[in-house]
């Protein structure tokens, strides 16, 4: 078990570095990690995907929120559309995490698979959308949070990977978006990890220590870790070439992705 909680330690580590430095809410390392660490400790199959994800939005929860006051002591984080886009957000994630309960583990593998690659690809090719529009009205910000939290849900991340370009889009500053991003990082975990509770609530064949699809030893060797970490990515991020870094990044991701799919057939 002490071996145990050491690796969700570690993985914690870099999890809240990440979610400062890049703004991605650290999902994208924790749920591949999740997947290839957990069935030795007898998670079973048919629920792998549902606790990878459900405990990686419950840890986004605690990195949030250590990420999001890191960026706004600096004044990082548009709260005005934190408030607009909120409700959408709060919406798509609880209804994407409700969904996951009809997928089985290799589809949402599947899905995990594609948005790995698709990630990659924005970062090694350094794609990034043209500054072509402003906020949207309260409307549209509902109806991009809610495509934000839907996609967030199926693949347990903290939703930076998709609101970075989206307000880099609207003509917010990088370092703007990636603040606002880790903010909006917040309500996405909250609903995904309510809907993850929810849809695990009494189903049959969970391991010991699981509270729906929320694994408790992973998620408190991965807070107790990230909360302390994400203040030094955010440091990290304002002195670091960050797209340098997501070109190193994108190579493992492309290298995490593929191992994940081979795992599928």
């Amino acid at each position: 078990m002490i071996s145990t909680l050491l690796l969700f330690i570690v993985l914690g580590i870099f999890a809240g570095i990440l979610a400062g430095l890049l703004g991605i809410g650290g999902g994208l390392v924790i749920v591949p990690i999740l997947v290839f660490a957990l069935p030795p400790l007898g998670i079973p199959e048919v629920h792998l995907m549902h606790i990878a994800l459900g405990t990686s939005l419950a840890s986004i929860i605690f990195t949030s929120l250590s990420s999001m006051r890191s960026h706004n002591k600096r004044g990082a984080v548009r709260w005005d559309i934190f408030k607009t886009i909120t409700p959408g957000i709060l919406a798509g994630t609880f209804l994407g995490s409700l969904s996951t309960s009809f997928m089985n583990t290799k589809i949402l593998k599947g899905i995990f698979v594609i948005f790995l690659y698709y990630v990659a690809s924005q970062m090694l090719f350094g794609l990034k959308p043209k500054a072509s529009r402003q906020v949207p009205d309260s409307k549209g910000m509902f109806a991009a949070g809610s495509v934000i939290g839907i996609f967030s849900s199926l693949v347990g991340i903290g939703g930076g990977t998709l609101s970075v370009p989206f307000l880099t889009m609207c003509n917010i500053t990088i370092h703007t978006a990636i603040g606002t991003a880790a903010a909006i990082g917040l309500p996405i975990a909250l609903a995904g990890t309510a809907g993850f509770l929810w849809t695990g609530a009494g189903t049959a064949g969970l391991p010991p220590y699981c509270i729906g699809y929320i694994y408790l030893p992973a998620l408190v060797g991965i807070v107790s870790a990230s909360m302390l970490t994400a203040p030094i990515g955010v440091r990290l991020a304002h002195s670091l070439p960050v797209d340098k870094l997501k070109k190193i990044f994108a190579v493992l991701l492309i290298m995490v992705a593929t191992r994940m799919l081979i795992t599928i057939f």
